[in-house]
């Protein structure tokens, strides 16, 4: 069934390869189910009621919606692209939406569902994928590449490689004495020299190492090394209920009397243009990689691609 459905045979791959393909996907951009809550759940600002709908639930909300339409995903155009949250735009929610406009989560998702609405729209009526083509080769390419750099800051932030410089200084170089960085270093060698030599899996191998390595560590140091609860630690448990206590009250269109027409207008407005050039990057990016892209380096049934991905941002 999976070989009629998908012509795996003719794509020249197997069972197999897909599964170890989609584990090491999963593994590469599960840093979404904690990062993304934590940062729609921003709090910096005490004063300001309704910043967040709560951590649990948000995780929740990010695993179903990033699960279920990179399933459709796949039904729908047989391409293994996965759908998820936008790293950046979530941060656009929090400081811009919630902190700027003081709107509560629930009205600042609210825009996130307008803006995908839109976008499907234009999707439906041919003008996003009209767009996608008139855009020039090297400008999209040049997108997919920002993305990456986009990720691998997030990464090395999150590594402890750089970190926020003083007064005027926006970043700076992390502290290198320190353990995390120490783990960041020594996942980055042993990842990199997997995938010189070649190795079959080494993103996902590598990240298995390095979290073994960071639980050594961790626990070698008497959990002080991690400042973060819950990292770098063996699971008190394995398996728990997903608290889905906000599923479905996050649809609130309020923005409009809250923060005034063309306020609102031009928030909807911004995030789809984000949007719009994360997905075209990310598409030519995997695309062009994957050689799936003709001649003119467009990929086939790219409507379809589109479709799915601007349902999730309505989701």
């Amino acid at each position: 069934m999976l070989e009629r459905w998908f012509d795996l045979r003719g794509r020249g791959t197997t069972v197999g390869t897909e599964v170890l393909a989609g584990i090491t996907t999963f593994m590469v951009m599960a840093y979404i189910i904690f990062v993304n809550p934590a940062i729609l759940n921003f709090s910096g600002i005490k004063d300001l009621q309704n910043l967040g709908p709560g951590f649990a639930p948000t995780l929740a909300a990010t695993c179903l919606v990033a699960g279920v339409m990179t399933i459709l995903m796949g039904m729908a155009t047989n391409y293994p692209f996965a759908v998820a949250s936008g790293m950046g735009l979530n941060a656009v929610v929090a400081f811009q939406l919630i902190v700027g406009m003081q709107l509560p989560w629930s009205a600042a998702m609210g825009v996130i569902f307008l803006e995908g609405v839109v976008i499907t729209i234009l999707v439906l009526t041919g003008f996003r994928e009209a767009v996608m083509d008139a855009i020039p080769m090297s400008l999209k390419r040049a997108i997919s590449v920002g993305i990456g750099l986009f990720i691998l800051f997030i990464g090395a932030f999150s590594g402890g490689l750089v970190k926020p410089g003083p007064p005027g200084v926006p970043v700076t170089l992390g502290d290198f004495n320190s353990l995390p960085v120490l783990v960041t270093l020594i996942g980055l060698f042993l990842t990199v020299a997997l995938m010189a030599l070649r190795v079959k899996g080494a993103l996902l191998i590598g990240i298995l190492l390095t979290t073994v390595v960071a639980i050594a560590v961790n626990a070698a140091s008497g959990y002080t090394a991690f400042s973060l609860p819950g990292v770098a630690v063996v699971p008190s448990k394995i398996l728990a209920f997903p608290d889905f206590s906000t599923l479905g009250r996050g649809l609130d269109l309020s923005v409009f009397w809250r923060a005034g027409v063309l306020a609102a207008i031009l928030a909807i407005f911004s995030i789809m243009l984000a949007d719009f050039f994360d997905t075209m990057g990310t598409v030519i990016g995997i695309g062009g990689e994957a050689g799936w892209l003709d001649a003119r380096g467009k990929l086939p049934r790219l409507n379809r691609v589109l479709f799915i991905d601007s349902l999730g941002a309505v989701f």
